[in-house]
């Protein structure tokens, strides 16, 4: 079973990203000068811009706790106030992650507590052997893949991976993958095929890495090789967009059969804050240009973009991500099984089909040609 991992105090060189801040018990906290030893809450917990309302109960409630198990002789006076910021902070909660704006969900697909292709590899697949190397020119850490059993299925799992700590961002490219990635990922799409296995990919990434040696190394074709074998599979294949969903560099290994998006996921042809710079030269447009590209899973279920959208706990996958890697499990098992009936040749078509219907309509009394 998935883990939340152990949090503690970020050092005096913490990072605040836009968008994001840190709360110590319910307060704005620089990172600048730790807390004095033995003073510290027991929980660091990352809050966005839109949830302060949020941070300032649960900060109550976990002073309030403290509080309560000093003083034996208050804690039930306590345990009634305790239970009544609660209800209030799941209805603050609950109230705000019903009205999202575009913007907002962007900073919920980007935090950086959401389940990563290894917490769901962790929770999910069993006997998962890594396979690394595209065998050409080396080994790519942002994007990871291998065999295993998927809820006791076995299959070929692949998928973008971001990291958490520093070290692990700065090893894994913060999800931007290299050519090398993705040759990587079309060595294995070719094992898949050859030994009959459903591929399950995991899509999170801000777009594939625009260095200069990736260019030099053929980025842009070794995205489309990708995109091709995605779609010549002879074998099942289910993606699932978990974070964000970032131009060529995502659906390189998401055009798949069925795709799957997470309730506030984001996918897109570029970032908000690139079509911003390049549509009004300012990026600080960044939430006007979310809006106007629809990139939310419901923009995206009424284009037919996607085929489903996997709901998330209250407050975001970040929260509760034991609960959202079992969603996930559950919508890609039931994925798997509606595709499994179908031949190789049927599996090519529908993939075909599906891509090419995107964008298409009919007008209402449209004269015919």
């Amino acid at each position: 079973m998935f883990a939340p991992a152990a949090w503690s105090a970020p050092g005096s060189h913490a990072i605040l990203v836009s968008g994001v801040g840190l709360y110590l018990e319910g307060r704005p906290w620089a990172g600048i000068v730790p807390p004095p030893s033995g003073s510290g809450p027991k929980l660091l917990r990352t809050y966005l811009d839109f949830e302060k309302s949020v941070a300032e109960v649960e900060g109550k409630i976990e002073e309030l706790a403290a509080i309560s198990e000093a003083s034996g002789s208050e804690a039930l006076a306590m345990g009634a106030e305790l239970s009544r910021l609660k209800v209030k902070a799941e209805k603050q909660l609950a109230d705000i992650y019903s009205k999202l704006d575009p913007w907002q969900k962007t900073q919920v697909a980007r935090h950086a507590d959401r389940p990563r292709f290894q917490d769901y590899v962790g929770a999910l697949v069993t006997d998962y052997v890594e396979l690394s190397g595209d065998r050409n020119y080396g080994e790519d850490a942002a994007i990871l893949g291998g065999t295993g059993k998927f809820l006791g299925r076995p299959v070929l799992v692949m998928g973008h991976e971001k990291g958490r700590t520093t070290a692990d961002r700065l090893k894994h490219n913060f999800g931007m993958a290299r050519p090398e990635g993705y040759r990587k990922a079309v060595r294995l799409m070719d094992l898949a095929d050859k030994f009959s296995l459903p591929v399950v990919s995991f899509v999170d990434t801000a777009g594939a890495y625009p260095g200069i040696g990736a260019e030099e190394r053929g980025q842009a074709e070794a995205i489309a090789r990708s995109t091709e074998r995605c779609l010549t599979l002879g074998v099942p294949m289910v993606a699932v967009i978990a974070g964000e969903g970032g131009s060529g560099g995502a659906i390189a290994i998401a055009a798949a059969n069925k795709v799957l998006m997470l309730e506030h996921s984001i996918y897109s042809v570029i970032s908000p804050e690139g079509a911003a710079s390049i549509l009004w030269k300012d990026a600080a447009r960044a939430k006007d240009a979310a809006t106007a590209m629809k990139i939310t899973a419901q923009d995206l279920i009424e284009l037919k973009v996607v085929d489903s959208i996997i709901q998330e706990p209250t407050g975001g996958a970040h929260r509760e991500p034991a609960a959202a890697i079992a969603s996930v499990g559950a919508a890609v098992a039931e994925a798997l099984d509606e595709l499994a009936p179908l031949s190789s040749a049927d599996l090519r078509k529908q993939r075909r089909e599906r891509f090419l219907a995107i964008g298409r309509f009919e007008a209402e009394n449209a004269p015919s040609v």
